[in-house]
């Protein structure tokens, strides 16, 4: 017999939904033999879906991809409660035990004059916590608890801000972009040497150096190459849009022929 479920807007209701989908008696057959790993991907997905409608600044379905996300941390919930390792109840309680706590001026005694000392005091109560939760054989680092699964860009924009607390940083942005130049070469160098694990290793420090310009200036390195893509696939699709007006394909078009299409568009981007 199928179960007759209405939208609310109550929390809980979302939650009896997940628990449906996931009973072994009538659930759904997709649901029920997922687990963390393969719902991680989703999860992942869900929050990137969630960043594009803000950049294109499209409310409803901006509305729409917050409930798609808001039903991941439920789903994993669901998992665990089955595992008997918590429910969501203990994801909610974790969450405002920890604003709480790391919120001393709103919830507590602790008086702030401003965001630049609030920010201070929440990295002390971030190291504080940090040096809990690490093996009390390994000795606490900075570093701690920067995600590795954070995707590349923005992890190495994480690790410079934390190495950049204890003062390891250039003064200003003409610092990494001197390192830009000087990676560049070393790619170069490698490059004509053809090792192909020295070549990686230098894309990577050119990156990483990249990734330290945009820091210093103020700019997500994720969002700047986001943007960047974007941009590519706009003037890309122009070319094609040109090729097929000058009876060509794009393929035969010739790299002399393509750079001039690239040009239009990109002059037309400056005015």
């Amino acid at each position: 017999m199928s179960l007759t479920m209405r939208p609310t807007r109550n929390i809980s209701t979302l939650i009896q939904i997940m628990a449906k989908l996931r009973d072994p008696n009538g659930g759904c057959p997709w649901d029920l033999v997922q687990d963390f790993q393969s719902i991680k991907q989703h999860t992942i997905e869900e929050a990137y879906e969630v960043a594009d409608a803000i950049d294109r600044d499209n409310m409803q379905d901006l509305k729409a991809e917050l409930g798609d996300l808001l039903f991941q941390p439920i789903y994993y919930a669901q998992m665990a409660s089955e595992n008997g390792d918590f429910d969501f109840g203990d994801i909610v309680y974790g969450i405002c035990d920890k604003l709480i706590r790391r919120h001393p001026h709103v919830f507590g005694d602790l008086d702030v004059s401003d965001a630049v000392d609030v920010n201070a005091n929440w990295e002390t109560i971030k190291a504080s916590e940090r040096s809990q939760k690490k093996d009390s054989n390994v000795a606490p680092s900075v570093l701690d608890d920067v995600p590795i699964a954070l995707p590349a860009l923005t992890r190495a924009n994480k690790l410079a801000k934390r190495a950049a607390r204890i003062g390891f940083d250039w003064p200003d942005a003409n610092g990494p972009l001197e390192k830009v130049k000087e990676e560049a070469d070393e790619v170069f160098a490698e490059i004509q040497s053809g090792n192909h694990q020295k070549i990686k290793e230098e894309i990577g420090d050119l990156l990483f150096a990249v990734a330290s310009v945009a820091r210093k200036c103020d700019v997500d390195p994720e969002q700047a190459l986001a943007d960047a893509n974007r941009k590519f696939a706009r003037r890309f699709q122009y070319m094609e849009q040109r090729c097929e007006q000058s009876g060509v394909e794009i393929a035969s078009a010739g790299i002399k022929q393509l750079e001039l299409f690239w040009e239009e568009v990109r002059l037309a981007d400056k005015d």
